[in-house]
């Protein structure tokens, strides 16, 4: 396995004092893909909910089984189709559930419902509110329009959303609701999933107070293991909440020691920036191959990455949206790979700036925004609120984050920004 140094070397333009985000993401990308999948284990579908696939699904059926109609209507042989209206005559009705039994000759229709399967000989369907019913002779005719239809219309055709043999979800895949449903539509019970990535977390520093502490002068309550928690627990991670450790060497020690034998990701904040109590800093580098960077990006410049043992570490921030910001732009996208997903881009939604934004070129930032569909239907974002990277109502304010590359300088009213949504993230 390669150390940080190796890793880096190989990286052109690599400089930790002054790392783009870019950089530091591919830095991360080479850490994580040298780890082996982590073991998998079997679940009950209805227990599988935001877990990842981790081997192919195999259809063993095909979705539809039968041809069957898209809508409820009147079914009958399309070759008849020409210039002129078509007078059917209708000889039954085909319910969902129930085969058709009988055959329908030329000339004649059967009134069909919605997924009833097609009656053989019969390849299209017209909606009944399309139609025109007359009695005539003690019988029903319907009238079908000229013009109107194709052969083929309206009929859903075997295996045209799953076909047997073939992947219906394939390994990496994350089990969303709408996947849930297709896996149920195949008859299959139970899936074979990555187990939970287990991630250790805590905060560090004299001045932090864990909820229920009498607040003193100079200190705060810790916000930033609840945050966390979250972002953890909507990646669905088996979160290990280590509380707040002191800047004191024995606990310190004994915490990462403790992390590093029972969780793959070890996560702290606080403790990585210049001016801070060294003794996390410290003790990183003594039990592990550690890095610490200063990103160019804005809030979040501080940041330790690296191995204790056999897991990886992440140092954040101490600022509580610094270490949202960096959550999002580099822990998730490694915690997806580590717990088997697909690797995937970040989606950035393009939306116009309400108002101009003051940017230098040499550094990403990450303004917390707020986007909304004008009545034209674009889409428009302004900042939410006070930017300070410890202010956190902005951040609950804001339903994504405007990034602003690293080499893009001002910004003027009305021109289109990059936007990373909060939506199943924050």
């Amino acid at each position: 396995m390669k150390s940080l140094d190796e890793i880096a070397q190989a990286l052109q333009g690599f400089d930790p004092q002054a790392l783009s985000v870019d950089k530091a993401q591919e830095f991360i990308q080479h850490l994580v893909q040298a780890l082996p999948a982590i073991a998998s284990e079997e679940l009950p579908l209805m227990q599988a909910l935001g877990r990842i696939v981790a081997e192919d699904i195999i259809s063993p059926i095909n979705v539809p089984a039968h041809d069957n109609s898209a809508m409820d209507g009147f079914a009958f042989d399309g070759k008849q189709l020409g210039t002129a209206p078509l007078q059917l005559r209708l000889v039954g009705t085909a319910l969902a559930g129930k085969a058709w039994q009988g055959n329908v000759k030329s000339g004649e229709c059967v009134k069909i419902m919605t997924g009833a399967v097609m009656p053989e000989g019969l390849d299209t369907v017209i909606a009944q509110e399309l139609t025109t019913l007359k009695a005539a002779d003690g019988e029903t005719v319907v009238e079908v329009p000229a013009g109107i239809l194709q052969a083929g219309d309206n009929r859903r055709k075997a295996g045209e959303d799953l076909q047997r043999g073939l992947p219906a979800l394939m390994a990496g895949s994350t089990l969303t609701p709408a996947a849930l449903g297709l896996v149920a539509s195949l008859g299959i019970a139970k899936v074979k999933v990555y187990r939970q990535l287990r991630v250790a977390y805590f905060s560090t520093g004299d001045e932090v107070l864990s909820l229920g502490d009498a607040l003193r002068e100079g200190a705060v309550y810790d916000s930033n293991r609840y945050t966390v928690f979250g972002l953890l627990s909507r990646m669905g991670c088996a979160v290990i909440d280590m509380g707040v450790v002191r800047d004191d060497p024995v606990l310190l020690e004994d915490a990462f020691k403790q992390a590093a034998s029972s969780a793959d990701v070890i996560i702290t904040s606080g403790g990585v920036s210049v001016g801070e109590a060294d003794f996390t800093k410290a003790m990183m580098k003594k039990l592990g191959d550690v890095a610490f960077w200063k990103i160019a990006m804005r809030p979040g410049r501080p940041m330790a990455v690296g191995r204790l043992g056999n897991s990886i570490l992440f140092g954040l921030p101490g600022n509580p949206v610094a270490v949202m910001v960096t959550f999002l732009a580099f822990v998730k996208p490694a915690l997806l790979h580590l717990m088997g997903g697909t690797p995937s881009t970040t989606p950035y939604l393009r939306a116009k700036s309400a108002v101009a934004l003051r940017k230098k070129p040499g550094r990403t930032e990450y303004q917390r925004g707020f986007v909304r569909t004008l009545p034209d239907g674009t889409l428009q974002v302004e900042a939410a609120g006070n930017q300070g990277s410890g202010v956190l109502r902005s951040m609950v304010e804001a339903n994504g984050l405007i990034v602003l590359h690293h080499h893009q300088s001002n910004v003027a009213a009305g021109d289109e920004v990059d936007v990373m949504m909060f939506e199943g993230a924050i």
